[in-house]
């Protein structure tokens, strides 16, 4: 199949637009929403965990940062399902579609920065706060890399 240019036909009403619009949107947030769950899960039960209390009171300090990054992605994550319950035949698919969609990249941007603060916590108390500090910057710089820099860059191409 060929596709001349960024917008093609596909012969769709506005209310099918919509309704594969929400069915993609979903389908994206059901791949982030298990690592984000499965990450806010392993990060609640460290602090039952005996030697927790041996870290400093700045690993602590970060341990609660991405702890909050991680809950609030999770969040932002089944807000549309949240939302989508409670607006079910309201008529409301428009407006669901596009605040999911805020929600949706919120959430995935809140991952990102979760991701970051455990490998910086992570790499900090395993090889010191410099190679932590190194390891937190260079996720940072890779998901700043792929989920921003590369898209937009596709989306200006996509525009010329």
């Amino acid at each position: 199949m060929s596709i001349e240019g960024p917008v093609f036909d596909r012969n769709e009403t506005p209310l099918q637009r919509l309704d594969r619009h929400w069915a993609e949107l979903l389908q994206e947030v059901r791949v982030v929403q298990t690592g984000v769950q499965l990450l806010t899960a392993f990060l609640l039960i460290l602090p039952f965990q005996d030697r927790f209390w041996e870290l400093s009171d700045r690993s602590r300090g970060l341990y609660l940062v991405a702890v909050a990054l991680s809950v609030t992605s999770t969040g932002c994550l089944i807000t549309p399902v949240a939302m989508h319950r409670l607006l079910f035949r309201q008529g409301a698919r428009p407006q669901l579609v596009n605040v999911a969609q805020k929600f949706a990249l919120a959430g995935i941007a809140l991952l990102g920065a979760a991701v970051c603060a455990v490998l910086t916590l992570t790499f900090g108390i395993v090889a010191g706060t410099a190679w932590g500090i190194t390891a937190g910057c260079l996720a940072l710089a890779f998901f700043g890399t792929a989920w921003l820099v590369v898209p937009l860059l596709i989306k200006r191409q996509l525009r010329a």
